[in-house]
């Protein structure tokens, strides 16, 4: 009894020394972290942008670890617990997929979140580890071999119907589907705009300043500057000689403002500089493992 009551010990021991020696799961700093020095700052760099450019145009996530050794614990346990705690991919489309590779193990993982477990299956995930990634690593080249990975991976979730993302980023021309810079309520705004300026400014100040406003106006509903501009120059010229009168008071004020929506984007930032996040996704173990 009392042999079976210290053999029970030692292995809750040995279990607790275990979980407390687990590799700690490393803070998501990038799209790619490397905590061994493997990839040049270049090469990072153009992983990072090529991740960045999927979660633009599909809204799925991809992320890299490289770490020196999981220690004790298995390549698929360790890359389950960094999945579960990044939460790589978007909240409930869990569309996100992790590339974890123990460099001095010599094991490496695909971990697919549950949405994309349909297209990057465990035999896909799996020959893209046996002919896409090892054979690279055997011959010393991580960067190629995470790189071709990576490439492959797109190509499986380029083809995969996804939610369209969110834009998380304002550009020129994104006011287009809600104003229209040829309706006559904002070419009144201008006109009464313009009779402000120059009542305030004289004749050619008050025009130059109503071309300037007719040029951001268009800008931001057409997003081609040079039409913008060619646009605000010829509202200058009305503006600088046509025979405008002043509204009394400061009315004109309220002519003209610009667009007060706002776009929201998906929880991730738009660079890793400014701290890229998961957006919420879930894994269940799909994908698969290998070593070289």
């Amino acid at each position: 009894m009392n042999a079976a009551r210290a053999a029970f010990l030692a292995l809750l021991l040995c279990f607790s020394f275990a979980a407390a020696a687990n590799v700690a799961v490393p803070p998501l700093s990038g799209r790619v972290v490397d905590q061994t020095g493997t990839l040049s700052s270049g090469e990072a760099a153009a992983l990072t942008q090529t991740l960045k450019d999927l979660e633009t145009r599909k809204g799925s996530q991809i992320a890299v670890l490289i770490v020196p050794t999981t220690d004790f614990e298995s390549i698929e346990q360790f890359s389950i617990r960094v999945a579960e705690a990044w939460k790589i991919g978007r909240k409930k489309i869990d569309d996100g997929a992790l590339l974890v590779v123990a460099k001095n193990d010599r094991h490496l993982r695909i971990e697919v979140g549950y949405g994309l477990e349909g297209a990057l299956t465990d035999a896909t995930t799996k020959r893209i580890i046996d002919e896409d990634i090892t054979p690279k690593f055997k011959s010393g080249d991580f960067a190629g071999g995470i790189s071709a990975g990576v490439n492959r991976m797109i190509r499986v979730i380029d083809g995969e119907a996804l939610p369209a993302p969110q834009r998380s980023d304002w550009q020129p021309g994104d006011y287009v589907l809600h104003f229209n810079p040829l309706n006559p309520f904002v070419i009144f705004g201008l006109f009464v705009a313009a009779a402000v300026f120059r009542s305030l400014l004289g004749r050619l100040l008050g025009a130059v300043a109503t071309g300037g406003l007719a040029t951001v106006v268009i800008w931001f509903a057409i997003g081609v500057l040079l039409l913008a501009g060619l646009a605000g120059a010829i509202v200058f010229v009305l503006a600088l000689f046509a025979d405008l009168t002043a509204p009394s008071g400061r009315s004109g004020r309220g002519g003209w403002s610009g667009g007060g929506g706002s776009y929201s984007g998906g929880s991730s930032s738009s660079s890793d500089s400014g701290g890229f996040s998961g957006g919420g996704g879930s894994f269940g173990g799909g994908g698969a493992s290998g070593s070289w």
